[in-house]
C-alpha cells in the first residue's frame, strides 16, 4: 500500500513508520519542519533514521496547502494521522480549541483530494474521555486529552459522511529505544549514571506497552481497517499493573543484562491529580514477537547512548 503518515517524527511515529515498512507497505512521511529545523536531539535523531524506512516530505502542516498539494499529487490507499498537539499536554491551560482545530484542519478536503483513498487511521490516546478502562467514570485525563476526544468525534463524522472507513488506534503507555525523557527513560538514565531512580506515583495502575509491539500491532491494524465495514477500533495492551510494579520490572529485566545496580525510591503517593487506574483492553499476542529481544534491545540502546553522552 501507498501510505501518507503525519506525526513520523515522534517517538511512536518513528517506530510505525519502520513497521509500515517492514511489511512492504511504501510510506511518505509528512513533516511540519524542515530537516535542519528538528533542535531536539533524539527527535532529529529519529528524523535522520526516517529517511531509511520512508519518503520524507519535510515543512508541511497537516490540512495547509502544501499538504493538501500532496494528497494532490498522487493515488493513495492509506492515511495514517499520527500527529497532533501536544505541547505541554499535562497543562490546565492547553489550548483546547487550537488543537482540536489544528488536528482536523481541512480535513474533508484532505480526505477527498486524495484519490484512491481506501481508509483512515486515526491515532488515539488512553488519555481520552471513554476509552479503555479503569477509575470511574473514563473522563479525559486533562484538557489535552480533551482536544483528543473531539479530534476523534470530528473526525468519525467527516469519514463516516465521505465514506471513508476509519479505524482507531488508541496508544496507552510505550517505552523502549530512541524514547523522549519521560518515565522510561528517565529511569535508564539514573541508573546508567550509578544513581537511584525515584518513582513518585508507583501507586498508579497503568497499561505499559514495549513500541517495537506497539508498532508491529499498528501495521497489522493498519492494513486491515480499508476491509472493514464499520467503524473499528485497537486498544493494545501489555503490562498492566501498578507504575511501583514496572519500575520494578524494568529495574529486573535492565539489571540481568547491564550489571547495573538499578536501585530504586519508592515513594508514597498520596496525591491522585489523574485517575487511579486506566489502561487499554486488547491483550497483544502476535507470533514472532520475542520479549527477550525487546528488553535486550532497551538495554543495548540506553548502554550505548548514556556512552555516547559520556
Amino acid at each position: 500500500m501507498k501510505i501518507l503518515l503525519t506525526g513520523a517524527s515522534s517517538f511512536t511515529g518513528f517506530w510505525f513508520a519502520r513497521e509500515l515498512h517492514e511489511a512492504g507497505h511504501h510510506v511518505v512521511a509528512a513533516l511540519r519542519q524542515s530537516p535542519e529545523g528538528y533542535g531536539d536531539s533524539m527527535r532529529a535523531h529519529r528524523v535522520a533514521k526516517l529517511s531509511e524506512v520512508a519518503e520524507c516530505v519535510f515543512g508541511l502542516t497537516f490540512g495547509e496547502k502544501g499538504f493538501l498539494d500532496l494528497c494532490r499529487a498522487g493515488s493513495w490507499d492509506l492515511l495514517c494521522h499520527h500527529a497532533a498537539e501536544v505541547g505541554d499536554y499535562r497543562s490546565p491551560t492547553f489550548d483546547v480549541e487550537r488543537a482540536v482545530s489544528a488536528n482536523t484542519l481541512n480535513l474533508p478536503s484532505v480526505l477527498r483530494e486524495m484519490r484512491g483513498l481506501r481508509g483512515m487511521v486515526l491515532t488515539g490516546s488512553v488519555f481520552e474521555g471513554d476509552e479503555g478502562a479503569g477509575t470511574q467514570p473514563l473522563a479525559p485525563f486533562s484538557p489535552y486529552g480533551v482536544s483528543k476526544t473531539l479530534t476523534a468525534s470530528a473526525t468519525l463524522h467527516w469519514c463516516t459522511r465521505l465514506g471513508v472507513p476509519l479505524g482507531k488506534f488508541v496508544i496507552p503507555n510505550p517505552f523502549g529505544p530512541y524514547e523522549e525523557p519521560r518515565f522510561c527513560a528517565y529511569l535508564m538514565k539514573q541508573w546508567g549514571s550509578g544513581a537511584v531512580a525515584e518513582v513518585r506515583t508507583p501507586a498508579y495502575v497503568r497499561d505499559n506497552i514495549h513500541v517495537d509491539l506497539l508498532a508491529w500491532a499498528y501495521a497489522q491494524f493498519a492494513a486491515s481497517v480499508f476491509e472493514a465495514s464499520e467503524f473499528v477500533r485497537l486498544n493494545p495492551s501489555f503490562y498492566v499493573g501498578t507504575q511501583g510494579a514496572f519500575a520494578e520490572r524494568l529495574a529486573t529485566e535492565i539489571r540481568r543484562r547491564t550489571g547495573w545496580d538499578c536501585a530504586l525510591a519508592m515513594r508514597e503517593q498520596t496525591e491522585f491529580a489523574e485517575p487511579e487506574a486506566r489502561i487499554n483492553t486488547d491483550r497483544i499476542e502476535i507470533p514472532g514477537w520475542n520479549e527477550a529481544v525487546a528488553w535486550d534491545a532497551i538495554a543495548s540502546f540506553y548502554a550505548a547512548a548514556l556512552a555516547h553522552a559520556a
